[in-house]
């Protein structure tokens, strides 16, 4: 019968940027997987790892696009990372919807026009408090989160300077630039909204001796992980907007 088909799932490459750490992968998997967790019900994944070759066709094949993170540096502008940097240019201007987390986040800012760089006090790691500006309440997705609300971090890197046109989102107590849109389609987001409390304590653990050196109290970081579901409901209001961008 007409009308009893299910609904088309929406295509959406995973740039997947780099991997994480390997005792953290051998329990709970890599990069690509965290974000497929959530993302997968809602729409038809393929992973392209973009450190072994350049991102698959063109943008504007894809109906969506998500970034990883990384353990490498946007600053050191790999060829891969830099081969990156344009088709994702090519992606907003294509008006493909676009998320970015973290190195991704770093990515889209630095293919626009934007400063990334080691933020000037070092690192940001644990669960963090991400606070709106007004200008979210517009947001096709942040606006749909509360105001003020718990996310994992972690990186030493950050966006410096906001691509132009850029519409700032979000900040954390360390970092200005917790999140951005460009145009109606592209965000980029530091916190990490694939993350659980889990994964999170996961790299705290294996971060611990450099925080202690650092000058970071590693044990209070430990013990303040909290569930962060705020956070890690901007992957199902993307899943949403890219699906919602098909009719």
């Amino acid at each position: 019968m007409a009308g009893t088909e299910a609904p088309h799932k929406a295509r959406v490459v995973i740039l997947k940027t780099g991997s994480t750490y390997p005792q953290i992968r051998d329990q709970f998997g890599d990069f690509d997987a965290w974000f497929a967790r959530v993302l997968s019900s809602h729409l038809e994944l393929m992973v392209a790892d973009v450190t072994q070759a350049p991102p698959p066709g063109q943008p504007g094949d894809w109906q969506g696009i998500v970034i990883t993170g990384s353990p490498a540096m946007v600053s050191e502008r790999a060829a891969w990372s830099e081969t990156t940097a344009a088709w994702v240019r090519q992606a907003v201007e294509a008006g493909v919807p676009l998320l970015g987390v973290c190195y991704g986040h770093q990515l889209l800012a630095h293919a626009l026009g934007g400063k990334v760089d080691y933020h000037p006090d070092g690192r940001e790691t644990g669960t963090q408090s991400v606070t709106l500006f007004d200008s979210a309440q517009d947001d096709p997705l942040f606006s749909q989160l509360p105001k003020q609300f718990p996310a994992q971090l972690t990186h030493k890197q950050s966006v410096i300077e906001l691509p132009p046109g850029a519409v700032l989102l979000g900040r954390s107590s360390f970092e200005p630039h917790q999140a951005f849109r460009v145009g109606k389609n592209a965000w980029g987001v530091q916190f990490h909204p694939e993350f659980n409390e889990q994964i999170m304590k996961a790299y705290l653990e294996v971060q611990y001796p450099d925080l202690e050196t650092e000058g970071l109290d590693a044990n209070a970081l430990l013990s303040s992980v909290q569930p962060a579901p705020e956070a890690s409901q901007l992957l199902r209001l993307f899943a949403d907007w890219v699906m919602k961008q098909q009719h």
